[in-house]
């Protein structure tokens, strides 16, 4: 298989004004500011292959999101290098958007008072779509995600398991090769998480896309991911296999066949998270 994503020493600093207290404190800040200084992303260096499902797990404020948007285009590094299809991602060529596609899963691409059919057809245009061969396309995946009920039905209207359901119909519209979903089941029942693994297994079956998938829920981890990365206050600790870090992470739990998966995850960043 091939390399798709490709990252050396990449890294991303945020820096944050430090406000006085006071108006002329804030007046004296205009000439001389002070500023904090956070690492959300150390020094990352990955190989991924094509067709994979990578797991990237860590702590809230862990550096995976910024890594997301990073490896989309959607924040510039502050140093280091990356190549996603050949392509660096914060250079926005328009034939590597073409074929990626990025999902927040706290946050809306399709439009709020129009049904998300209409949204749909918004989304064809703008990646140069055939509206037939998108309307097939709509129809196909709804089935595969059993909402064709509510295509028409205005998005504010929807629940939040079917709005998450369009929402990803939406991602996948133009056939990405390369898919970051971040907490797509975030908020979601058990029922609505799991119909949305089922779909996201079959999917990569048949169309065998490379997705980097990020979620605090680790059944979505366990049942999805081919690799495992594990992120902590920036860096990437592990690695691997999910049944390599299992059996290598904590020997007392790897024994036990009912090990739990959520619970080996949180005992190795709560170890990582003091060390660092």
């Amino acid at each position: 298989m091939s390399i798709v994503i490709e990252t050396k020493d990449l890294s991303r600093e945020y820096l944050s004004y430090q406000k006085p207290e006071g108006i002329l404190n804030s007046i004296k800040g205009i000439w001389n500011r002070k500023y904090d200084s956070k690492i959300a992303l150390n020094q990352t260096t990955l190989q991924i292959e094509s067709g994979k499902i990578i797991g990237l797990v860590g702590a809230n404020g862990a550096g995976k999101t910024t890594l997301l948007k990073i490896l989309s285009g959607l924040v510039t590094p502050t140093s280091g290098d990356a190549t996603v299809l050949g392509y660096r991602p914060w250079e926005r060529d328009y034939k590597f958007l073409k074929q990626i596609s990025i999902l927040l899963g706290q946050k809306n691409q399709l439009w709020w008072d129009i049904s998300p059919m209409d949204s749909f057809v918004l989304l064809s245009r703008i990646y140069d779509l055939e509206l037939s061969t998108s309307r097939k396309r709509v129809l196909e995946l709804a089935e595969m995600l059993q909402c064709t009920h509510v295509l028409n039905t205005q998005l504010r209207r929807l629940s939040l398991g079917e709005r998450m359901k369009m929402e990803i119909i939406g991602a996948l519209l133009h056939e990405p090769r390369i898919l970051f979903l971040d907490e797509p089941t975030i908020g979601l029942d058990i029922v609505a998480q799991e119909n949305i693994r089922n779909f996201l297994a079959n999917y990569v079956k048949e169309k065998e896309p490379t997705i980097i998938l990020t979620s605090h829920y680790m059944d979505d981890i366990a049942t999805l991911a081919d690799r495992l990365l594990l992120i902590s206050k920036g860096n990437i600790v592990y690695q691997g296999t999910v049944d390599e870090f299992v059996k290598n992470s904590n020997s007392e739990l790897a024994h036990d066949e009912k090990v739990d998966f959520e619970e080996v995850i949180r005992r190795f960043l709560e170890t990582e998270s003091r060390i660092r």
